[in-house]
């Protein structure tokens, strides 16, 4: 019976001894998290030392895809009529002069009739006048009467004109007096972007005095421009021939490379920013009109202390990095939290520090999200 209460005795003294080593053990301060050789290497953590870096080298900005407005073409129609007849269709090429659509419209009727009507009001003028020329010569006719019969004929020749023009107009969209036919067409090479006409429509003429909507929108793709807003401080930065890269979400691995070819000279006094444009080859037309874009544009690099992106978390509204701060007890590894402060106005992958580290420090590149779990 002695020997196992004695056995129960000193499991219950190791019991105590263990419980007491463990009440004894100590623990990180709240902003440290203490790690064995193998919990770091377990982790993969980066750690690295605060040096000069080269930072900036990039502005970034957002924008938005734009078509070149030297090559795109937003087709009206200029009389007033019923679409009988469609002639393209989106996704088509087309070429300069190619017929869109053919309107049935009272307007070409008209056009052709005061055409007419204008030249033969000229021509009974000019008789007017000439006869009034020759009594006034012959002194058998008032001054009055020989100045009225200039003034109809120049009035006369004035609408003539007018109406020359008007026809002139029509007949290069290929109107049709005889059955009141207009055909739209094409005013410079390239896709049917857009068509928002259908046959049998009623459509407004812009020379109708009413609201005229757009028929077709005519675009060549093979280039485009990139418009973003700069913020004023970057400004400076930035010139004409800069070369420019464009992301867009459709396409997030892929980079378009472009240049610089505008800085507005203006500021929008709202937003405090400035548009800057980028023109972009496009051959396989990947690029769309109105698709949202992120432009980084290359400026001067400046040499300063800076660390990585990767490093920073963001706790609430601090900025804070994990700085390696030599051993702790049972020789594991000390990684302190510490608040920094940096100008992530910059663009790049390396911020310059302005506040918190020193030249030399080594701080956790990559894994600080697991750090930070651990506190």
């Amino acid at each position: 019976m002695r020997r196992p209460l004695l056995l129960l005795s000193l499991l219950a003294l190791c019991g105590c001894h263990r419980a007491a080593s463990e009440a004894s053990e100590p623990t990180p301060p709240p902003e440290e998290a203490w790690l064995t050789a193998q919990q770091v290497k377990d982790a993969q953590l980066t750690i690295a030392p605060v040096a000069l870096e080269d930072v900036g080298g990039e502005v970034i900005a957002s924008g938005k895809v734009t078509f070149d407005d030297l090559h795109v073409s937003h087709v009206f129609s200029p009389v007033t009529g019923r679409v009988v007849k469609i002639e393209a269709h989106p996704g088509e090429r087309v070429k300069k002069g190619a017929p869109l659509c053919t309107l049935e419209s009272p307007d070409v009727g008209s056009a052709f009739s005061d055409l007419a009507k204008a030249q033969a009001d000229l021509v009974a003028a000019g008789h007017d006048l000439q006869r009034q020329s020759e009594l006034y010569r012959a002194h058998a006719g008032s001054q009055k009467d020989y100045e009225s019969a200039q003034d109809s004929s120049a009035r006369a020749k004035a609408e003539y004109e007018r109406a020359k023009k008007k026809a002139q107009m029509l007949r290069g969209g290929s109107a049709d007096a005889v059955n009141q036919e207009y055909t739209l067409r094409a005013l410079i090479d390239g896709e049917v972007i857009a068509r928002s006409v259908n046959p049998g429509a009623e459509v407004q003429g812009q020379y109708s005095g009413g609201n005229a909507v757009e028929l077709f929108t005519i675009g060549d793709l093979d280039s485009v421009w990139v418009i973003a807003d700069v913020f004023e401080m970057d400004l400076p930065k930035i010139h004409v021939g800069a070369h420019a890269t464009v992301k867009v979400v459709a396409y997030p691995n892929q980079v378009f490379d472009g240049i610089v070819d505008w800085v507005s000279g203006t500021l929008d006094p709202a937003s405090r920013t400035a548009k800057v444009r980028c023109k972009i080859k496009n051959p396989l037309h990947q690029l769309k009109p109105e698709m949202y874009a992120t432009m980084s544009i290359s400026v001067a690099e400046q040499r300063a202390l800076a660390i990585p992106r990767s490093a920073m978390l963001r706790l609430g509204d601090q900025t804070v990095v994990f700085v390696a701060a030599g051993r702790a007890p049972r020789n594991r590894l000390r990684f302190e939290r510490r608040p920094v402060a940096v100008d992530e106005d910059e663009g790049g992958d390396y911020l310059p520090v302005t506040h918190g580290l020193s030249r030399g420090e080594r701080i956790v590149v990559t894994g600080a999200t697991l750090l930070s779990g651990m506190l």
